[in-house]
This record gives C-alpha cells, sequence and structure tokens, in this order.
C-alpha cells in the first residue's frame, strides 16, 4: 500500500504543479486530476533511493548515485511515455525539441537535469513529511483511487482513441 499511495498522492501532487506552472489547466492525457508519469517517476525513485541504501555509501556518494541514477531511469521513462502515448493517442504531450540540449522529442539535458533534483528534493525533504501522512491513508481509500484511475484509463482510451 505505501508504493500504490505514493504513487497516487505524487501523481496528484505532479498534476497541480504542472497545471499551475506549465500548462494552463492540463497536464497529461487522463481526464481526473492525476498525471501517472509523476506518480511512476516518484515510485522509481523510491526503489533507487532504496537499493542505493542497501550500501554503506557517504551520504554525499549516495546523493550523487541518486541523482545520476534518477537523471537517467526518468528520461527514460520519459522517452518511453512520450512514444506511448503517440502510438496508443497519436498525440504528444510534450515536445523537448525547442531544448538546447533534447535528446530527441520527448526528453532533454536540461529536464534529465530536472529529474535528478527532483530525486534529491523528493528523498531528503518530501519523503520524510510524505511518511507519516502515507502511513494514516486507510486502505479503502487506496482501493477507491486504483478503481477510480483505472476507469480513467480505459475511458480515456475509448475516447481518446
Amino acid at each position: 500500500m505505501y508504493y500504490l499511495n505514493y504513487f497516487f498522492i505524487m501523481s496528484i501532487l505532479g498534476h497541480m504543479i504542472e497545471c499551475f506552472f506549465y500548462s494552463n489547466g492540463e497536464s497529461g492525457i487522463l481526464f481526473g486530476s492525476w498525471t501517472p508519469i509523476y506518480g511512476f517517476g516518484s515510485v522509481i525513485i523510491l526503489f533507487i533511493n532504496s537499493f542505493l541504501s542497501k550500501y554503506k555509501f557517504k551520504k554525499i556518494t549516495k546523493i550523487i548515485l541518486l541523482f545520476i541514477c534518477s537523471a537517467i531511469i526518468l528520461s527514460m521513462l520519459e522517452v518511453i511515455g512520450g512514444y506511448t502515448i503517440k502510438l496508443i493517442f497519436n498525440t504528444e504531450i510534450w515536445d523537448y525539441t525547442n531544448h538546447k540540449f533534447n535528446i530527441g522529442k520527448y526528453t532533454s539535458i536540461e529536464m534529465s537535469l530536472i529529474w535528478g533534483l527532483s530525486s534529491i528534493i523528493l528523498i531528503y525533504f518530501i519523503k520524510p513529511i510524505f511518511d507519516k501522512i502515507i502511513s494514516k491513508i486507510p486502505k479503502y481509500l487506496t482501493y477507491i483511487f486504483i478503481i477510480s484511475m483505472i476507469i480513467d484509463f480505459i475511458v480515456t482510451i475509448f475516447i481518446k482513441h
């Protein structure tokens, strides 16, 4: 339940941040107020951190490794997500060809650096606060979110496809 709740909270938070700062009220392809790529990315960061925590790195080494691994893996997630959305829905939600250091349409060095920095912010600043909140989320609420997102995916596929 921990990772599912993290997924939902970060999907909703990512949606809110993107709507506020970037796209004037729209984020992602789903109808609900969530953008799953942020949830997937956050859970991946948690797994990377968990993996790195198994080893006795100095704190600065762990931070650097977290940054590099997250930047690379989340950039790959962004590319996979971009191509998948294009393939399934024949639309492009993001396009980084205007970035100076783009790596194709769906990622860039600039965005990779943002994902690396975001991983550090998530693990060292957001996670300690959210861990207290997530432990209090009742299971039935998680199930409601699961069902709601499944319905949203199905409706999106049939309406937008």
